[in-house]
């Protein structure tokens, strides 16, 4: 199951229209709109210090919310738009998506690596090189996993664990098409290097000999 759903709160708006948008940034908020999800749409006001620091954070349009208003019941809800002051790049405007248990969306799941004690490349001073933290999936609203687990044991030296190897939760799918790295376990700087150096005495070496047959 997933973890927990960050709030987003907010407050109906009273008024529509430009001139209710108009005020409502007067005052401090972002002014908006939650529709769908076979019930009316309503206008809402969101703290504009709130909704620009969850912008900050990153991942916002893909950022399932548990949406609180004061007087109604709350509902998962997913950003489909941000609208921008054209010169300030400012929000002044979104629309919220109400979701129903059943819809399927796009969201980031975390990537959690596990037995990392069981895995003989790493004893052996290997590095796990994580390439993506988290994976894009599509899932089923009402069944978010929490996170995806990537078992690491018996994973050699040079191993390369890609998302086919990974057991997915039941309903999830990759939103890439293609079989992409998830991590690597790639051999010690100081092994890479003395490698390195030997090809460079070889080669050398080889070097000499040729000059002297000459």
């Amino acid at each position: 199951m997933a973890g927990q759903i960050p709030d987003l709160h907010a407050e109906v708006r009273t008024g529509t229209g430009k001139g209710a948008a108009r005020q409502a940034r007067r005052d401090g908020f972002v002014p908006g709109v939650v529709y769908g999800g076979d019930a009316d749409p309503i206008a809402i006001n969101i703290p504009f210090n709130v909704l620009f620091k969850k912008l900050k954070d990153g991942r916002f349009l893909s950022t399932l919310f548990n949406l609180k208003v004061e007087g109604q019941e709350d509902v998962r809800v997913i950003c489909r738009n941000v609208q921008r002051h054209t010169v300030k790049d400012l929000p002044t405007h979104l629309d919220l998506l109400r979701l129903r248990r059943t819809s399927k969306i796009n969201l980031f799941i975390p990537v959690e690596f596990v037995n990392e004690e069981e895995a003989p490349g790493i004893k052996k001073g290997g590095v796990l090189t994580v390439v993506r933290s988290e994976v894009e999936l599509n899932v089923t609203a009402g069944d978010i996993p929490e996170k995806i687990v990537v078992d690491l044991a018996g994973k050699e030296v040079g191993d390369v664990l890609t998302i086919s190897a990974v057991e997915l939760p039941a309903g999830a799918k990759p939103t890439i098409d293609r079989d992409f790295v998830i991590a690597n376990i790639s051999a010690p700087s100081s092994l890479r290097s003395s490698d390195s150096d030997d090809d460079g005495e070889g080669d050398a070496a080889e070097g000499e000999e040729a000059a002297a047959e000459e």
